[in-house]
């Protein structure tokens, strides 16, 4: 009898094992390129964390053209150069709302302490043109890539 019971629990063990691993390979991204991952910084779920910026109207209320156009031109300069730097890897305007947000960043950086440390090198933000909430974002570690894509589709520069 304690043989029997023996032998069901080792069939039981072995059953359920094969099991497991049968649901591990169901769960296993068949596309999974590790090279790829690890260059992007994903976890196993191929995500990672990011600042989000979201831009909104600073506390500067100027009508001194020349000053403003000059921040906001250090504004795109500095996305340019971000870009470059692979800092930044989205950037754009928001339509009209009532919250006076007017644009976003996503930075790929681990810390709000990196993200505030970039958002000095802006102009329009320095000038308190723009001002900045930012947010700790988890999000596609994919995302980095969309930028090369992105370089080869826009026809006619800002």
């Amino acid at each position: 009898m304690k043989n029997n019971l023996l032998i069901l629990t080792l069939i039981f063990v072995s059953i359920s094992a094969l099991a497991n691993t049968d649901n591990a390979q169901l769960n296993t991204n068949p596309n999974y390129d590790a090279k790829l991952a690890a260059d992007l910084g994903a976890d196993d779920y191929g995500m990672k964390k990011f600042v989000l910026v979201i831009l909104k109207t600073g506390s500067n209320t100027s009508t001194d053209k020349t000053l403003k156009n000059a921040a906001f031109k250090g504004h795109i300069d500095n996305i340019s150069r971000l870009v470059d730097e692979k800092k930044l890897i989205v950037a754009g305007p928001l339509g009209k709302n009532d919250k006076t947000y007017r644009g976003i960043f996503i930075l790929d950086v681990s810390s709000i302490d990196q993200a505030n440390e970039i958002l000095l090198s802006d102009p329009a933000i320095k000038a308190n043109y723009l001002a900045a909430e930012v947010i700790e974002w988890y999000g596609s570690a994919a995302l980095a890539t969309y930028l090369e894509a992105s370089d080869k589709i826009w026809k006619v520069s800002p």
